[in-house]
């Protein structure tokens, strides 16, 4: 699949990037549900942000930092194709792009690999990597586990303190944990999808309370 026929397919569902709008953990203001709706009934092109110096770092740091994941963590065989979309298997228009997929060589459990690139510019951004990932980023977590059905997620996270300092660390994601809070995703994912979506109703417009 092109990167152009990747990007045509991500209109035709729900991706992880999405399950926090839906579920009102979206930090950003340009993102909410009245323009997700928007884009997804193609009222609204999806802004383009790849020119973004935060978003274009991460995209180059991607395959860089999957390759130290894989040398820091041997247990685990890693794998990955580039503008690859994985359907969930009773839900078709929810679907994942991962950044990896693990397979753990002693126990054969896959798991999801997501790469991430943060700036920890102030206490508050610092204050969301602490003990774990924050609740957007923990959203599309669980949206992938949804998806593929895989029984752990490890977020491989690059945390940028300053020009001078610059921390990788690993967060670990069970899905046995979590199994309520996946459910209730698949359920307003499901509902945002089938009522607004499908039958071209305008959403309520949620706004986080952050």
């Amino acid at each position: 699949m092109t990167r152009e026929e990747w990007l045509e397919e991500r209109k035709k569902g729900i991706g992880g990037s999405d399950a926090a709008v839906i579920v009102n953990k979206n930090p950003y203001p340009n993102r909410n549900t009245i323009l997700l709706w928007e884009e997804k009934t193609r009222r609204r092109e999806t802004p383009d942000i790849s020119d973004n110096p935060y978003v274009k770092y991460g995209t180059e740091m991607e395959a860089i930092l999957r390759e130290s994941f894989r040398i820091k963590n041997p247990k685990y065989e890693v794998y990955h194709e580039e503008y690859s979309i994985i359907r969930h298997p009773k839900y078709p228009f929810l679907f994942a792009s991962l950044d990896g997929t693990l397979v753990d060589k002693e126990t054969g459990e896959i798991g999801v690999l997501e790469i991430k690139t943060s700036s920890m510019k102030n206490s508050s951004a610092q204050e969301k990597w602490k003990e774990n990932i924050p609740d957007h980023y923990f959203c599309q977590v669980l949206h992938y586990l949804n998806v593929t059905g895989y029984s752990f997620a490890k977020v491989f996270a690059e945390l940028n303190y300053g020009e001078d300092y610059q921390a990788t660390r690993t967060y670990t994601i069970t899905r046995a944990n979590f199994e309520e809070d996946i459910k209730y995703l698949e359920k307003e994912e499901i509902r945002f999808w089938k009522e607004y979506v499908e039958k071209d109703i305008r959403p309520p417009l949620l706004i986080p309370e952050f």
